[in-house]
């Protein structure tokens, strides 16, 4: 296994070939089955801060993972290194680990027959010719806007652009060989407002495989500004039962909180409080959430699953019903039930919604607290409990009256699921999840 000297759909040749020729090793060495992951990667980021260069970084990466078995057990190792000597030492080691482990009736591949066959072209490489100066210079521009925009921006905590490439194949021993070449270019600003003795902080950022179609440098860092001035004068609200908006941005974690409840390995571990709902009425009956794994250029894009089976559409909740749960080969096994080819995760969930933007939603709860900030982990996914830190503005007949900070929103996760209002038009597009924003008839909101 040499080195790849190229990142891009021209590497996939050099590393389908590796891949075969670990998986003849795993075979030679006495594995029943195998399955491995070769991958390269390349990045260039540069990080400003007070108009002054803190960072210029390229790294590149290359390494595998295999998975083995020999008969229901199984072993994973993993190297960075490259060569012969590399693939027969990581072998033994994955076939030393099973060899000790114990058996596992629900362990192996998926089914021969469930390999994906016809991989659809899903245009997820575009690589972007910036050189480390013009990163640099777009990074400069994006931090200048931000201090011209408002007086009160005194600091900088750092403006970001980063271009990554990557190829990664997978293959097993049923003889399925699958791979993808793909880009992420970003480009992010933090800026800190001051007034008053008070100091707020607050960012925006672009996401997009295509650099040239990243949003403007400059509309960024005024982006930035304008939300960390507005946070000035942020005070906390006496505790109340009021209704709670999350901005877009937030609720995609609301809903990756849902898909991390009904993911098979939360089930079958019975760690989750959506265990056993399948068929139930958990949201509202206007409500749908589905998956469109072959958006060609979306983030969240891929043609096959960590198992090898084709992804493909479907719903996980239909009229407010669960009509699906999130299964990998090994969890449905666990369960009894078939792969929904949800390995490694969902691709590109959309959450149906209507047609009132944030502003329409935040005239329509009246009185409540809009949510631009969250901080801690305060999820309880036995219970479904939630309590966590928040900041963002108290809303007042229909307009926003003033930030707020040092509260804390909590509730139930499934009477929140039950309690949705509205869903906005304002997708949130640079996530794996597309919402807009949520707005949730109650919830307690802790302060002063």
């Amino acid at each position: 296994m040499s080195e790849v000297e190229v990142v891009g759909p021209a590497a996939l040749p050099g590393l389908q070939a590796q891949v075969e020729e670990i998986l003849a090793e795993a075979r030679k060495q006495g594995a029943t089955a195998c399955e491995v992951a070769v991958s390269v990667e390349q990045g260039l980021s540069t990080t400003v801060r007070q108009r002054e260069v803190e960072t210029v970084e390229f790294n590149r990466d290359q390494g595998f993972g295999i998975t083995l078995y020999v008969g229901q057990r199984k072993g994973s190792a993993s190297t960075s290194a490259t060569g012969e000597s590399a693939i027969r030492e990581t072998v033994a080691a994955a076939l030393a680990i099973a060899k000790h482990a114990s058996e596992d009736d629900s362990a192996g591949l998926a089914d021969a027959a469930l390999m994906a066959r016809d991989l659809p072209e899903l245009d997820l490489y575009h690589a972007w010719d910036i050189t480390p100066g013009q990163a640099i210079e777009r990074a400069l521009l994006c931090e200048a806007a931000a201090f011209d925009a408002d007086a009160r921006i005194r600091n900088a905590d750092g403006s970001s652009l980063g271009s990554h490439q990557s190829c990664r194949v997978y293959g097993n021993s049923h003889g399925f060989v699958g791979g993808y070449a793909s880009t992420r270019h970003s480009l992010s600003c933090v800026m800190i407002a001051e007034s008053e003795g008070q100091m707020q902080r607050d960012y925006w950022y672009d996401v997009n495989r295509q650099g040239h179609l990243l949003a403007d440098a400059a509309s960024i860092g005024r982006r930035a500004a304008q939300r960390a001035v507005s946070r000035l004068g942020a005070r906390p609200v006496p505790t109340c039962e009021v209704p709670v908006l999350f901005s877009a941005e937030l609720a995609t974690g609301l809903f990756g909180s849902f898909l991390g409840a009904i993911s098979g390995g939360a089930l079958y571990r019975k760690s989750s409080f959506l265990e056993g709902t399948l068929g139930e009425q958990l949201f509202p009956s206007w409500l749908n959430l589905d998956e469109r794994p072959h958006i060609p250029r979306a983030m969240g894009s891929a043609a096959f699953d960590g198992d090898g089976l084709a992804t493909y559409a479907k719903p996980f909740v239909e009229g407010g019903r669960l009509v699906s749960y999130i299964l990998s080969t090994y969890s449905g096994r666990k369960l009894g039930m078939p792969s929904t080819a949800n390995a490694g995760g969902v691709h590109n969930l959309f959450v149906s919604h209507g047609e009132e933007d944030q502003q329409a939603l935040i005239k329509r709860m009246g009185r409540g607290l809009l949510v631009t900030e969250l901080m801690g982990h305060g999820l309880n996914m036995v219970t479904g409990d939630y309590s966590r830190g928040a900041g963002g503005y108290w809303v007042e007949n229909g307009e926003i009256q003033f930030a707020v900070q040092e509260v804390t929103i909590a509730g139930n996760m499934r009477d929140m699921f039950r309690q949705i209002v509205a869903v906005g038009s304002d997708l949130e597009l640079r996530s794996n999840i597309r919402t807009g924003s949520v707005l949730i008839e109650k919830m307690t909101v802790a302060g002063s």
